[in-house]
């Protein structure tokens, strides 16, 4: 499983990195520093992905299955 940060609808809440902070982190902005990334989600962290990505008020957070071209 894959999580997609969509660069451009981020606005830098924090919440993502707040519900996942054993996969994601803020950078000196507040954003989250993942920021424009797709991530493999390491073993045991898929509840994690999936509270960021339902955290997210701007829909900026994505999992997928597999990393595709658009990713």
């Amino acid at each position: 499983m894959f999580l997609s940060i969509d660069a451009d609808k981020c606005m830098g809440h924090g919440r993502c990195y707040t519900a996942a902070a054993d996969m994601l982190s803020d950078d000196d902005e507040g954003f989250v520093a993942q920021r424009g990334q797709t991530l493999q989600v390491p073993d045991g962290l898929l509840e994690e992905a999936r509270d960021a990505a339902d955290a997210c008020p701007e829909g900026a957070i994505s999992l997928r299955d597999a990393v595709d071209a658009d990713a």
